[in-house]
């Protein structure tokens, strides 16, 4: 039985996971506002449900260009510093975006806003990485995601009526000042980087070449497309969809969309302690659950009142929040550690693309057949990442194997 790790490897832990959570949480809810805004931005530029999801695919595309870049940018120069970097920089394109006069405009600031968010996943991981133990690394990361479901929680909750009394703007002066704060918070508190006390893989590379030459990276990014897919098909529709489907006030819909968000906060942070737990073996949890979550979505889709539409949508997303850890887990325990901050940008950049999909995707169709067509091909999503997940490997060895690198022997030091 091992010992337990020291007081102050605990303590660092406990300071990172909690920096990183807020952070998250303001990064998803400075994304998530423009979902709650799109009514509105819609009458004022006078503009439809495609070009509304544009709107969304602007951030989207920039912040799946900068998912890989940013990755590299945090192995060359320091995860802290980028961390910082596009903290400070998101917050003031999103204090731009309240000032947008015109829809051109404000595509150009969400672009630039996608552009400086898109650099601080992977140096978020890298940052993680640095600062916990291989053992507890995909538990913590599990804590610091459900972030992203709180933040489906409480924006609505909080951004709703202040657009409906202040208007659409001011939920983006608001959200800039919060991401400021984080700025100094982890400036001031982020712990020094813990020192090597086990072996981590590292590659050799006259057998390896680059990550993102490896087709299992982009086997994983493809899972992660699949998820995220129904992810933002949803967040991004069903506040309008509640709308002028059951004429519920802004202020009500923020309450209504909260309930999925509490649900997926619980199922991120579960998803975490399986894949912890079961190793990675992600098949375990992504088949039954994408399952679930197809089946689930149809009912949503058929449901002839709100009701059942609430409470089909929100098992569905539990179904697919049971998913996000368990995509990450093998990758993130068998990449070698300089190579942390690129290759989890493969993978998240899957993600970022489906983000840049299926928002105009779902308004189109929503256009042109209706929602429930918009709503029903998600399923697509479930069946992507219920395949991918059974064409990847299950563990740590075997992803190092699919990746043809042998692994060196290290030294124990400490980060650099």
């Amino acid at each position: 039985m091992s010992a337990p790790p020291p007081k102050s490897t605990r303590r660092t832990v406990r300071i990172t996971i909690v920096l990183l959570f807020t952070a998250w949480l303001v990064d998803y809810a400075d994304r998530l506002v423009i979902n709650l805004a799109l009514p509105s931005i819609g009458d004022e530029f006078d503009v439809g449900r495609g070009e509304q999801g544009l709107i969304v695919s602007a951030f989207f595309l920039a912040y799946a260009l900068c998912q890989i870049p940013g990755g590299l940018l945090a192995d060359r120069y320091g995860a802290r510093r980028v961390m910082l970097w596009a903290l400070f920089s998101w917050s003031v394109f999103t204090a731009l975006t309240g000032f947008a006069w015109s829809f051109g405009v404000l595509l150009l600031m969400r672009f630039a806003f996608g552009t400086a968010e898109g650099v601080f996943p992977p140096a978020s991981m890298k940052v993680l990485v640095e600062r916990t133990t291989r053992a507890e690394r995909m538990g913590a990361n599990g804590v610091i995601m459900s972030s992203n479901a709180l933040a489906g929680v409480l924006t609505p909750l909080l951004v709703a009526p202040l657009i409906a009394v202040f208007g659409w703007r001011s939920a983006f002066f608001s959200t800039a000042a919060l991401g400021v704060f984080v700025v100094v918070a982890i400036r001031v508190w982020l712990p020094a980087p813990l020192p090597v006390v086990e072996p981590e893989p590292r590659v050799d590379r006259r057998r390896a070449g680059g990550v993102l030459g490896k087709a299992v990276i982009w086997r994983f990014s493809t899972m992660m497309f699949g998820y995220s897919l129904i992810v933002w098909g949803l967040s991004t529709w069903i506040p309008s969809y509640v709308s002028e489907e059951y004429g519920v006030s802004l202020a009500s819909t923020g309450a209504l969309v909260a309930i999925p968000g509490l649900a997926a906060t619980g199922a991120i942070v579960v998803g975490g302690r399986l894949a912890d737990r079961l190793g990675g073996h992600h098949r375990r949890v992504i088949v039954p659950s994408m399952t679930a979550a197809a089946v689930t979505l149809l009912f949503m889709v058929f449901s002839p009142s709100l009701t059942g539409f609430i409470v089909f949508g929100t098992l569905a997303t539990t179904a697919v929040s049971l998913c996000y850890m368990p995509i990450l887990a093998v990758p993130l325990g068998g990449l070698a550690a300089e190579d942390v901050g690129v290759g989890s940008g493969a993978i998240v950049f899957g993600g970022q693309v489906a983000g840049m999909v299926a928002p105009p995707v779902i308004g189109a169709l929503a256009d042109a057949f209706s929602f429930k067509v918009a709503f029903a091909s998600l399923v697509l999503g479930a069946a992507i990442a219920l395949v991918m997940a059974l064409l990847t490997p299950q563990d740590a060895a075997s992803f190092r194997a699919a990746t043809g690198v042998s692994e060196l022997p290290t030294p124990a030091k400490e980060h650099s």
